[in-house]
């Protein structure tokens, strides 16, 4: 009897041991959530970075990539992720400031960068650093900064003066600064989530947007909008951001791998951001549904003068600090 109960310990020890090594061997599963297309910039990224990871952690990492709010909406993401619901997002910096890092709304300031040399001087230097310092106590680790470059508004009526927005409904992301930019317009501010806005676009809910080309032409924005206006006033941007508990807990080796091809796929992002957005501007001009609108120099110079109070509005709420830090960043930056 005592040689069956050994050996029934032994077998019992050999299934755990199996078991573990078996357990051991799973992937490490991240899922990374986002609210837009896999054809935009971000959505190209993603994917880079699942291939990259995969392939430097030598499938030790599975990377899950989730688009189109597949699993959560704009209101939902962050919460899902300091919940460890998701590893990996990355929201626009305007969802930090709902969250108490109101810091990052300073760039929804319109005109606060120049081109895009000031503002990579910005998110690559120690304000891009310090910015995401912000969001430790928060329970999140930010990584990297991805670029969707300048925005464009979208209307069903010509926007060349800024007395065409007075009374439309805008959508905008949940952004003080954005309902701040809008008012200054004369427009009605409407905070709604990006998978939303279709739908109230095409229903007359909201009678206009701002967004990158990217995200217009890949939600088909411009099947609903008759009219866009070249303005290039306001910046969108991401920032690819972990559940700080979950990253602080993987193994050095593989956090390593993981900084590296998070490097090289937003290197790989930034760089085809503005080429996705011009061949999605041709492809709506195309299509012939939008009829697009560039500023004259004048127009341009009234749409910055009506808006530029937002920044002495927005000071206290974003940072005066921060904000004169930016302007040192941008002033000394060479623009062409």
């Amino acid at each position: 009897m005592k040689f069956v109960s050994l050996l029934c310990a032994t077998v019992a020890a050999g299934c755990l041991m199996a078991a573990t090594a078996a357990t051991a061997q799973e992937p490490i599963v991240i899922k990374f959530s986002h609210v837009v297309a896999p054809e935009t910039p971000k959505g190209k990224g993603a994917e880079k970075f699942k291939q990259l990871a995969e392939q430097r952690t030598a499938g030790k990492v599975k990377v899950e990539v989730y688009p189109n709010s597949q699993l959560y909406k704009d209101k939902e993401e962050l919460e899902a992720l300091q919940l460890g619901a998701v590893q990996m997002l990355a929201p626009s910096l305007a969802k930090f400031g709902p969250l108490g890092a109101k810091e990052f709304e300073i760039f929804d300031l319109p005109y606060i960068f120049p081109c895009k040399a000031a503002l990579v001087k910005v998110t690559t230097g120690t304000i891009g650093k310090q910015l995401f310092q912000k969001l430790e106590n928060k329970g999140i680790t930010g990584l990297a900064y991805w670029d969707n470059g300048f925005k464009i508004m979208s209307a069903n009526k010509p926007l060349h003066t800024t007395a065409d927005f007075k009374g439309l409904k805008m959508r905008i992301q949940s952004s003080k600064v954005l309902d701040a930019q809008m008012r200054a317009l004369g427009a009605l501010p409407q905070v709604m989530a990006f998978s939303e806005v279709y739908q109230a676009l095409q229903t007359g809910v909201v009678d206009g947007t701002e967004n990158p080309p990217s995200n217009m032409y890949t939600q088909k924005m411009h099947e609903v909008q008759s009219h866009a206006t070249l303005s290039d006033h306001g910046y969108l941007g991401y920032a690819v951001i972990v559940n700080k508990k979950f990253w602080d807990g993987l193994p050095a080796d593989v956090r390593t791998e993981l900084d590296g091809a998070m490097k090289e796929a937003t290197e790989y992002a930034n760089n085809i951001a503005q080429e996705e957005n011009d061949k999605a501007l041709e492809a709506m001009k195309a299509a012939g549904k939008t009829k697009f609108y560039e500023l004259t120099k004048d127009e341009r110079a009234s749409w910055r003068q009506a808006m530029l109070p937002v920044h002495e509005d927005m000071a206290s709420r974003v940072g005066k600090e921060l904000l004169a830090s930016i302007k040192t960043e941008t002033d000394a930056a060479k623009c062409e």
